[in-house]
Parts: C-alpha cells; structure tokens; sequence
C-alpha cells in the first residue's frame, strides 16, 4: 500500500525526540494542483475552513423514503448560501418548506449510502426497468415515502434496512437480477452523477470560493450496531463503483477493497474513512478487541481511519456519564439509545467504547501492547443530515434533518420515537480544518495530519499546540502561531520526549468566539478545558479535566422566557498550561474543549414560537390549537434540556514516553 504519511516523517519524529524546539509538522511548501489556478487567499500558518463531512440526498435509500427530493447538487448549492426546498409537497411537487445558511461553508462532502444506489434508482424510475419498478419490494419502498412518523418505522424501510443488520447481506434479486447486474448498472449512473457534482461545485478559480470532495458512505449495520464509515476521496481519481457493506463485511474488508480499487490501482486516487456517531453503536468503534490485534492490523486502520466524528445529528459521543468519565459536561446531547431503531431508555447498558475519550484510552492501551494505535483519532462534526442541507446547525433555526419524518413542530418535539429523531436529536455539528487555502489538497493534507477540531454547531476559532519549550509570553507576544508550529506541534500531532525530562508538557490555547451574523450574533465563550488521558503503571485507564482558562462560575445564564442570553463572558480566551502531573515514562493524550456561555436549546426555541405554557407538565399552546398536547409533553418535561452549551473539541496531541 502507498504510504499517506510524509515520507519524511520518521527523520522528524526522531529530531522530535531530541530537539524538542523543532516542529513535526511544520508549514508545507506550497504546491498547486494541476488543474486549477493558485488560490489568492494563501496563508502560510493556515487558515481556518469550515466544512461538512456527512451529508445525504434523494439518492440514499432513507432519504427516499424521508420524501427528500433534492440531491447533490442541491446540497452544494445549499453550502454555497442557496436556499432549499424541504419536504413537505404540494400536489404540484412545490415544497411547502425552505431554508437557507446564514453563512456559507468553506467545503463539504456530499455522502450518500452506496447500499442501494442501484436499488433506489430502480424502485422510483419506472423507465429505467419495468420489471423492477414493478415488484413488491419496489412498492413497499414508495408506499413509504413521507410515511408519518406517528406510524413508526415503515415495513418499506425495514424491507431495505433490515437486510444491511445482517452479517453477510444479501441482495435483493427480485429488484437487482439473479447475479446483481442491474443494480451494479444502475449504481454506476448514480456514482457517476455524484462524481459530477462535486466536480462542478468545485471552484478551481483563484477565488477558492468552496471545495468539494467525491465520497460516500459504507454503512454496516451488523446485529444493529452502527459501524458507518463515511469514505471521503482526495480528488476526482475515484474507483468505478463504490464499495458498500454488500461487497465489503467488516471495516477490515473496507480498507482492502480501498487498498485495492484506489491506492493501487488508480495512480492519483487517495482515500480516508470517518467513523461516525459510535454513540449509536452495540459493537462501539470495532467489532473486535484492538488491543488484540497485530501491530500491523492496528498501523493499517490508523492510517484509513485518522478522524473520527464526534458529534452529529443524532447525538455526541465525547463522554457519557458513569462510562469512564465523571465529567460534568459529558452530559451534553446524550441520546438514550444504542442502535439506530428503537424506544429510547436512558437506564439501559451503553458500550463504554461509543463513546470517543475511552476510545482514545483503549487506543494508548493497544499501543502498549502492539506498538501501534489504531484508534489516534483527530475530531471532525457533521450533520448526518438526510435533507440536503449540509452545515444546517442552527439552534434557533432548526428545520430537522430527516425530511418529512421532521416536517412539523410535533414531529421534532416527539419525546418516543422509533427512528433517533424528536427530542433527542438536533442540529448537529461542523468540522473545521486548518489549511493553507481552500483547496481539495491543502484541505486534504489537514485532514490526513489530524490538525482539525469539531464544534457542535457554531463558529469559534481555536488554535492549540503542545509542547515543551514553548514561551511563557506565547499570549501576549502576538506570535501565537508562530511560537506553536516552531517550538511545537498543532492539534493533532505528535510529540516525544523532551531532552530535559524535567520540563512539563504544555498546551497552549487561543479561542475567539463566534462573532455570528448582523442579525444572529455568536455567544461569547464561557471557558477553555483541557481533556487529559494516560494509561497509568499498572495499567488502568485514567482521565482527567483542567480548567485552564475563563471563569465557569462566571453566572451566565439564558432568560428562558424569550430565550435571551444574560451575563458576562470571554471574546477571546488564551492560555499556556502546563501539565502539573506529567510523568515522562507514560503515554498521554491531550485536547482542548472550548465552552461557550449556555443558550437556548432548539427545542426550547421550538416551544417559545409555539407559544407552550405549561401547568405542571401538561402543555398547552396557543399557536399550535390543533395539536395534540401530548405531542408538546417535551415543552414542559423537566428532564429535557432547556439550554445547550455549544462547545469546540481540538483533535488531541499525543505524548509518547517511547524511545
């Protein structure tokens, strides 16, 4: 396989280990891709870009289903700042809804389901194969389309989605043939306009207005557990179909079909795979035990896997309480399920290991017993939208993510859905990148490096470096940045040991609020955090949490009667910490939270323009008179959040103790 790290990663990884002042990662030479112009807004220290890395159209199977209409052009165009139409219809096919970004995002990645791509054409396309439009399973899949909620799932969607739960899967023939052509052919027009509409969104101009990528999602479901990958390409040098959970049965048979159909057989063709929302997942993160796997199996997954999702539509798997972590902020966006279909129950078992910070602790475990860790993830966001709108996050704008399933206030205010929709789900998250201009490969080479973090929806700007030599005055000299690469290393990277085993590690941080928009301002940051983990001498996971800057009893609060935000709170925040239990001879990880003041949760926006007043907790609403109230119990439930802390997360820097 052709290595993805710099080829001279190694000579600095040891320069690292003896002369600690010098960077791993230092500032790349610029280089242009062939078939575009140099971008003018270069910056050498990079820049931060704001992006998407999940997003579905009408050509996933669900979204079908969603009654969602639009497809990958419309969600480029949507990213770019056009407005959208959403579902509902009307009889002449008009959306009855729309919506638009307050501000465009920098890139994005439109990632539908390969599963059924061919399916799904051939099911609501009566020219394209009669005999298939025509069959039972064809059927069952459009009676579902904009199926209520209020029914449950529909037998539509569990004729498809029950069969990708299946450890080896099969295809449907009635639909596809006895030996799947028609659905391969079918896939490959769908594939191809994919192709299509990312090349066009693409702006190769000077201007470098936006990036977008090709990609798509792998989506195994085996025994209901989510082991998703969204497989996102460099450029457009792709293979000629994608590889869904049909061909390819474990995330181990992912990389050798990527191995295979792209990094060897396709000379330009790169690819990485993004594990998304482990929260909703029995089997958390892997199928099977990663401190039990060779050295080799462990470096191959880092490699094809170096970022992880860490918040989404569908919840956030940071931390959960009682799972590793008495972290008081690790209760934000829970979702109280473990697979993808069923009533929520917030006293059933959760997998510790859905969750990213144990993740990252099995992961050091694994590499004091292999040499390697395959689970040294840096952090991206996304949406998981299934409605065309990718960056969709906005608290007091919430339209839903799952097309008609989230049409009505009632719908997203359900607190007992089958699908994770209603209450516990929400807008969703951003990945952000630091690069040096908004092009495929810069951008590219920042989500190979790890120098990325993830917010759970709004727009702060953070930096971190780690290191040991970097200058006590790093804040206050205005060379925050160039302290950081030229005396340590970015989120994201790797340090070694210092040769004055005496000195502390340190984190440095700069965090700028959101400045938001004329008519929606940001929130001002309440306090930075730094997550610590380490595998101790005799071998037991540890964590711990440092408040390293801000004020977190600074009694900032939210008027919940209209939702206005109150008290004090941080423009900018900055700090150089450093560590006050470090132990030069254990394996560490380091990241930086960056909290903002609380705000009013969509939910809460949702009952405020409603008009819910509550008695007790019976609903009652003025604006809403043909509901029924007990579609509005949510309202006035205590035990659903009020406020929403939103919140950066850096990718980690990783100390390792090792010679």
């Amino acid at each position: 396989m052709r290595p993805r790290l710099p080829a001279r990663l190694p000579l600095l990884l040891a320069l690292v280990l003896v002369l600690p002042a010098i960077s791993a990662l230092r500032c790349e030479p610029r280089r242009v891709e062939a078939a575009r112009e140099p971008c003018d807004a270069y910056a050498p220290n990079r820049q931060p870009l704001f992006g998407e890395t999940h997003t579905h159209t009408r050509l996933s199977f669900d979204a079908v289903i969603l009654d969602t209409r639009t497809g990958p052009r419309d969600a480029y165009s949507f990213a770019q700042g056009a407005p959208i139409g959403l579902p509902p219809y009307d009889a002449q096919g008009n959306a009855l809804r729309s919506t638009q970004l307050r501000r465009p995002l920098d890139w994005a990645v439109v990632t539908d389901h390969a599963e059924y791509f061919g399916e799904t054409q051939l099911c609501t396309d009566p020219d394209l194969d009669p005999a298939a439009f025509g069959t039972a399973s064809c059927q069952g899949l459009r009676d579902a389309v904009g199926a209520s909620p209020d029914t449950g799932i529909p037998p539509g969607f569990l004729n498809f989605g029950a069969l990708l739960t299946f450890p080896i899967p099969p295809r449907n023939t009635q639909i596809c043939g006895p030996d799947g052509t028609g659905c391969f052919t079918a896939a490959a027009s769908v594939w191809l306009e994919i192709q299509a509409a990312a090349e066009e969104a693409y702006d190769r101009s000077a201007s470098c207005a936006f990036t977008s990528f090709v990609g798509y999602e792998w989506t195994a479901n085996t025994f209901q557990s989510n082991l998703h990958r969204n497989v996102i390409f460099r450029n457009e040098v792709v293979p000629a179909l994608p590889t869904s959970y049909f061909e390819a049965r474990t995330p181990a048979e992912l990389y050798d079909a990527l191995e295979a159909d792209c990094l060897v057989a396709l000379e330009d063709c790169d690819v990485l795979a993004i594990p998304h929302n482990p929260n909703l997942s029995q089997a958390p993160l892997e199928m099977f035990d990663v401190a039990a796997n060779t050295a080799e199996e462990n470096a191959r997954r880092r490699l094809f896997e170096p970022l992880v999702e860490i918040q989404q539509h569908k919840g956030e798997s940071e931390c959960r309480i009682g799972l590793g972590a008495n972290d008081e902020l690790c209760d934000h966006e829970k979702m109280d399920r473990v697979g993808v279909v069923g009533l929520p129950d917030p006293n059933q078992e959760f997998p510790p290991l859905g969750f990213v910070r144990n993740g990252l602790l099995e992961g050091l475990a694994a590499e004091d017993a292999t040499g390697q860790n395959p689970l040294a993830f840096g952090f991206v966001g996304g949406t998981d939208t299934h409605a065309s709108i990718p960056g969709k996050t906005d608290e007091d704008d919430y339209p839903g993510h799952l097309g008609f399933a989230e049409s009505l206030p009632r719908f997203r205010l359900n607190p007992d859905g089958q699908a994770p929709a209603g209450l516990d789900a929400g807008p969703g998250a951003l990945a952000v990148v630091w690069a040096e201009e908004n092009a495929r490969d810069s951008i590219w080479r920042a989500l190979e490096r790890r120098e990325t973090y993830a917010t759970s929806g709004t727009r702060p700007v953070v930096r971190a470096f780690g290191g040991f030599w970097l200058p006590p005055d790093i804040c206050q000299t205005g060379l925050f940045v160039r302290h950081g690469y030229n005396r340590g290393v970015p989120m994201g990277g790797d340090l070694g040991r210092s040769v004055d085993p005496a000195r502390p590690l340190q984190i440095a941080v700069l965090a700028h609020q959101d400045l938001g928009t004329p008519g929606s301002p940001g929130t001002p940051l309440q306090r930075v955090q730094v997550v610590k983990g380490w595998v101790d001498a005799a071998g037991a996971k540890q964590e711990a949490i440092y408040d390293v800057a801000g004020d977190p009893q600074s009694g900032a609060d939210v008027d919940l009667a209209t939702c206005t935000p109150q008290g004090a709170g941080f423009e900018t925040l900055c700090t150089l910490w450093e560590d006050p239990d470090f132990d030069p001879v254990l394996d560490a990880f380091y990241y930086a939270r960056v909290v903002e003041n609380p705000t009013c949760r969509w939910s809460s926006w949702e009952c405020l323009r409603a008009a819910v007043t509550c008695d007790g907790e019976t609903p009652t609403s003025t604006n809403l008179p043909d509901t029924d109230l007990a579609d509005l119990v949510g309202c006035c439930d205590p035990g659903v959040p009020k406020t929403v802390q939103e919140r950066a997360w850096t990718s980690p820097i990783w100390y390792h103790a090792g010679p």
